[in-house]
């Protein structure tokens, strides 16, 4: 007897490798799966310029490394890119007219609020997508749209809000989708797998989502990777009784040669 609705996520057809360079752009979500990403000694770049919510600002961060001549394009890096959509909702400046990426706590008075459309979403995403591929072919792309709902829209404008971004990403070409959204929605529909606020995923719920991503998109490789890193990681975590005892400095003495072996077998461990 089944007492949930399981999310069947396809296999992409690629796979992320150990300690692979890796770029996370959008939501508040998108820095969540990026610093797990991080834990884990991956070399990732998350929101250079801040949490972005909407395409349109996505597209900015992603126009705005190619412009500052970032490494990861330099160097052609970069393996794969997360782009985790928030809302459709944007601010426009009323004296120039451009979509802002942040108000910078300036008065409400001088923006208007806007929604885009299913189209002008997909568009803002497919040139983000089309500039990564133009400095890097073989760059792989994930679309997730983040399950943080908006009390400030209410509750139906934001499910409205969520419905456009998922539209929208059904016609971008050339990337793999996620499904955060519809894992935190379907199997985690339960408000114990909320933080307070009752709109955020809780830790454990941010969990479940990282282990359904990693069953799906890491390479056996990379699985053994952490595997053989977690043990490591638990001991630098770990915080000792007697920091000064003999026993506690051989352990520590004992983790930093494996952990410089790690280093010697990935070579681009990020620790």
């Amino acid at each position: 007897m089944e007492f949930r609705t399981i999310v069947d996520i396809p296999k992409p057809d690629f796979e992320i490798g150990p300690c692979e360079e890796m770029l996370f752009v959008g939501s508040c979500f998108a820095s969540e799966i990026g610093r797990r990403f991080q834990e884990e000694g991956y070399p990732v770049t998350i929101n250079p310029y801040g949490v972005m919510y909407n395409p349109a600002s996505i597209l900015h961060t992603i126009e705005k490394l190619f412009t500052n001549h970032c490494s990861l394009f330099t160097n052609q890096s970069l393996k794969t890119a997360f782009l985790t959509l928030g809302t459709n909702h944007v601010y426009r400046l009323k004296e120039t007219g451009e979509i802002v990426d942040n108000c910078q706590k300036r008065p409400q008075s001088l923006f208007n609020e806007e929604e885009l459309t299913v189209d002008a979403c997909a568009d803002y995403l497919q040139r983000a997508i089309d500039i990564l591929r133009a400095h890097n072919p073989s760059v792989r792309i994930v679309l997730t749209v983040s399950p943080i709902r908006y009390r400030k829209y209410g509750y139906p404008e934001s499910q409205l809000s969520k419905a456009t971004l998922l539209l929208a990403t059904r016609q971008v070409a050339g990337a793999s989708y996620f499904p955060a959204y519809e894992i935190m929605n379907d199997e985690l529909r339960d408000y114990r797998f909320y933080k307070e606020d009752m709109l955020h995923p809780s830790e454990q719920a941010v969990d479940y989502i990282w282990e359904r991503l990693n069953e799906v998109y890491l390479s056996n490789e990379a699985k053994q990777f952490l595997k053989e890193w977690a043990p490591l990681k638990a001991v630098l975590h770990h915080k000792p009784f007697d920091p000064d005892s003999q026993e506690y400095k051989d352990l520590m003495d004992k983790t930093m040669l494996k952990i410089a072996e790690l280093r010697k077998k990935y070579t681009t461990f990020a620790l």
